[in-house]
């Protein structure tokens, strides 16, 4: 038996097409939106939860009398700044240094005031005798402010003093769940207004009438910055949210630009 060797063919080599895959890059444009929308949302909330507690405070209107005025009412308003509870309880200080004279409460519907009288340190001279006793403190209890509501106490007086130039009526507030929120602090001359100011009565000059004395330029000026301020912070919340309406409109034509490529 003869042997042949075997004949081999070469096999022909291919090589593998390799079919490259587009690359196309993650869009961040949902996530960029998110995040903006959030820290302008966050800086709004802020801001006007700012303005809120700036605005919560008990004060007394009008905000000035002349010196000396008799026959007068006093308005002391008390807002309840909290979410949940409500006020139960003002408790007013008046002077005693400078007395206010011939005090009265005014009835209140659902409230009951309780008028503590002290010994003066000075007793007052009037056309009327000698005053040795003045209203020192005015206590009401047995109603209810709810929260995001306010109430005015009026306390009619006889006469002013006519020896300073403003009165301090210190007051604590009391809310349902034992909470005391004490309005005493008193404003330095040129320094910010404190976190917890008491009601300031200014005294300017004047005949002594009844009425109301003018609002004084420092009073004017306090208002029109209290406005300017409300009109910033205003402004500040329509320039985030122009932001936040700019930011979006650049995320958004980015991620149409690289869907398109």
């Amino acid at each position: 038996m003869s042997y042949r060797p075997m004949s081999y063919r070469p096999m022909s080599y291919r090589p593998m097409s390799y079919r490259l895959m587009s690359y196309r890059p993650m869009s961040w444009a949902p996530i960029a939106l998110r995040r903006t929308g959030v820290v302008a949302a966050l800086a709004a909330a802020g801001v006007l939860a700012a303005a809120g507690v700036a605005s919560a405070h008990v004060t007394v209107h009008p905000e000035s009398y002349a010196k000396g005025a008799t026959d007068g009412v006093l308005s002391f308003r008390v807002p309840d700044e909290s979410d949940s509870v409500s006020t139960t309880e003002v408790r007013l200080f008046l002077p005693t240094d400078h007395p206010v004279l011939g005090v009265l409460v005014s009835p209140h519907d659902g409230w009951s005031a309780k008028v503590t009288d002290t010994k003066l340190k000075t007793p007052v001279k009037t056309d009327d005798g000698t005053i040795t006793d003045a209203v020192s403190e005015i206590t009401w209890t047995g109603g209810r402010i709810g929260p995001g509501h306010y109430e005015d106490f009026d306390v009619a007086f006889g006469q002013l003093p006519d020896d300073t130039a403003q009165l301090t009526f210190k007051t604590l507030q009391t809310h349902s769940d034992g909470k005391v929120v004490r309005w005493i602090e008193e404003a330095e001359q040129g320094a910010e207004e404190p976190e917890n100011p008491a009601p300031v009565l200014k005294l300017t000059a004047g005949d002594g009438t009844s009425e109301a004395a003018p609002e004084s330029s420092e009073s004017t000026a306090s208002a029109s910055d209290s406005t300017a301020r409300g009109l910033g912070i205003a402004g500040l919340v329509v320039g985030l949210l122009g932001l936040a309406a700019g930011a979006f409109a650049v995320v958004r034509s980015r991620g149409t630009g690289t869907r398109a490529e």
